[in-house]
């Protein structure tokens, strides 16, 4: 039997959806460079049992966090232009990450009338801080894409680890929100509490629960460990000590996805929460480029691929 497709998976709220998730190349790369890039990163998802593909957007978060940055800032590729330039061969649907405070509102508007909703999907992600400047605040880009394009499947954004996050997931889907993508999870406990608050706030609203893809992300070193701590990913202590005195805090950090997948995919099913999970690769390392190819598949084979 044919697996129907993403929009389709989401809007019907199915469980068991895979996504992998990638950033553009830097700005600064060579044209003949990012063609080589999109040309691999093909060959090597058309091995894996994808349903989709995320595209991140980049912006400077600087402001979320006076503590000097552990990775430079460097411009990205527009996600939607690198898309369209370089891997419109990719055969499954595609979701485009969009910071609104970077885009104006006619950019938005052009971008969502152009974007066909069987292929392109859309998150829209607010600013970093209550202080930033913005172009397009995070509530008049829902309101645009309602005015301008409501066919558009539209995700959100959830972080575990702010206070009454499963409210703020309810705000987002009263203003068409039909899926969310979480931010990277390492503390399962958290996560799982996010489920169960949001679960009963349903069942008290008599709300269908939308679909959560959990983002599952491998930590090869101290360096990407001290990045997820600067963006505000809770990283329990206990995992914090295994992959610090670990000889190899890659293997380390691939049990642990491999363990939180299951036992995410695990409580999500005895409550009858609709899940899914997002792996996401962001290194040019390719020990861990490879090491994340591997963990979708197993992914996969979790979900009964």
């Amino acid at each position: 039997m044919t697996r129907p497709g993403l929009p389709r998976l989401l809007a019907e709220t199915r469980s068991g959806v895979l996504l992998f998730s990638i950033t553009p190349p830097k700005r600064s790369t060579a044209e003949e460079r990012i063609k080589e890039i999109a040309e691999v990163t093909l060959h090597r998802l058309s091995g894996l049992d994808l349903d989709g593909l995320i595209l991140y957007d980049i912006d400077d978060e600087s402001d979320r966090n006076p503590v000097e940055r552990p990775f430079p800032f460097l411009a990205t590729l527009d996600p939607a232009r690198y898309y369209e330039t370089h891997l419109s061969a990719w055969p499954q649907p595609v979701i485009i990450y969009r910071c609104v405070g970077k885009y104006a509102e006619d950019e938005l508007s052009d971008w969502m009338r152009d974007a066909d909703p069987e292929r392109v999907l859309g998150v829209f992600v607010g600013p970093s801080s209550g202080g930033k400047s913005v172009r397009t605040g995070l509530r008049r880009a829902q309101e645009l894409r309602a005015a301008v394009r409501p066919e558009l499947p539209l995700g959100a954004v959830v972080i575990g680890e702010r206070r009454d996050e499963h409210l703020r997931m309810l705000a987002k889907q009263d203003r068409g929100a039909s899926f969310f993508i979480s931010q990277v999870v390492y503390h399962v406990n958290e996560t799982k509490n996010l489920i169960s608050d949001y679960y009963y706030e349903c069942r008290a609203r008599e709300v269908q629960p939308r679909t959560i893809i959990f983002t599952l992300s491998l930590c090869g070193s101290l360096k990407t460990l001290e990045f997820l701590r600067w963006l505000g990913v809770d990283v329990p202590r206990w995992l914090e000590n295994a992959l610090r005195h670990s000889a190899d805090p890659l293997t380390e950090s691939y049990k642990h996805c491999l363990d939180i997948a299951r036992d995410l995919r695990d409580y999500c099913e005895h409550l009858g929460v609709p899940y899914g999970f997002n792996v996401e690769n962001v290194s040019i390392r390719k020990t861990e480029i490879e090491a994340t190819t591997r963990l979708a598949a197993d992914v996969a084979t979790l979900l009964g691929r």
